[in-house]
């Protein structure tokens, strides 16, 4: 056999492998730029251009004037937003699981609406609904909250309702042939199944929420939140101090997917 027809054979076998390979190295490429810029000063305004490697964006975080009060307020929302939207999302996906009701069919379908509607659709709606309940003078932090859970709900009720969905529901009916209450067969039985549901929508949320800049941009008023804050600095010149942000979240990102398989693989053995 050939080595041409050898490496034929070769890349045959491991052509899913390899092609999985480069897109994953093709996703990371901007990481990589943002963790390599965090160490950078510019010589010009160029902020892709490396001058010379230093550690004073790492010790002056907030050096940039307003971009750890913009980063707090984001992280405020978020973790509101989270937690609103993760317990009505996961409570109305338990009502259109487990429950029959009038209406079922329509709320399924509203549900995804959201998720559908173009950003700038929803964000220019909800500032009409702010304007026609009185709050076109209060747009700010409460405005922007609201928003977030609107359209993270959306998410939340989605991944629970496939967490229940692809759940066998017989292991909640030996709970209770074994005497368990209804309480106490929620509790440890379908909790603890759904919980990796309910995590994941929650992570997700928080990530929407971060992140998002169009519908906060209408509905935000005064109110800068930290996607706002790069978005204004773009105009001018960007602080290296936001890539040592997106390289602390990426980190954190990454060390919860890692604890998370580390625990899962300790459970399986």
């Amino acid at each position: 056999m050939s080595a041409w027809r050898r490496f034929l054979n070769w890349f045959g076998e491991r052509m899913v492998m390899i092609i999985g390979l480069l897109v994953l190295i093709y996703m990371f490429i901007p990481v990589v730029v943002v963790m390599a810029m965090s160490f950078n000063t510019p010589p010009s305004r160029n902020v892709y251009e490396f001058g010379s490697f230093t550690w004073h964006n790492w010790l002056h975080v907030c050096e940039p004037s307003g971009m750890c009060a913009a980063l707090v307020r984001s992280m405020e929302i978020g973790m509101l937003a989270t937690l609103s939207a993760t317990i009505l999302g996961t409570l109305m996906a338990f009502a259109l699981v487990r429950h029959r009701f009038a209406g079922r069919s329509t709320a399924n379908v509203v549900v995804f609406l959201p998720m559908a509607t173009p950003e700038i659709v929803m964000g220019s709606s909800l500032l009409a609904l702010f304007i026609a309940l009185g709050f076109g003078g209060q747009l700010g932090f409460w405005t922007i909250l609201i928003a977030h859970i609107m359209f993270c709900l959306s998410f939340v009720v989605v991944t629970v309702k496939a967490r229940l969905i692809g759940m066998d529901s017989r292991l909640e009916e030996a709970a209770m042939d074994l005497y368990a209450s209804e309480w106490r067969t929620f509790w440890r039985i379908t909790l603890p199944l759904v919980f990796p549901g309910i995590l994941g929508a929650a992570l997700l949320s928080f990530s929407l929420s971060f992140d998002d800049f169009i519908i906060t941009s209408l509905n935000a008023g005064t109110t800068t939140t930290f996607p706002m804050f790069v978005w204004g600095s773009a105009k001018r010149h960007i602080p290296m101090q936001i890539n040592v942000i997106g390289t602390v979240m990426f980190l954190i990102s990454l060390l919860i997917v890692l604890a998370a398989e580390f625990k899962r693989r300790r459970s399986a053995r």
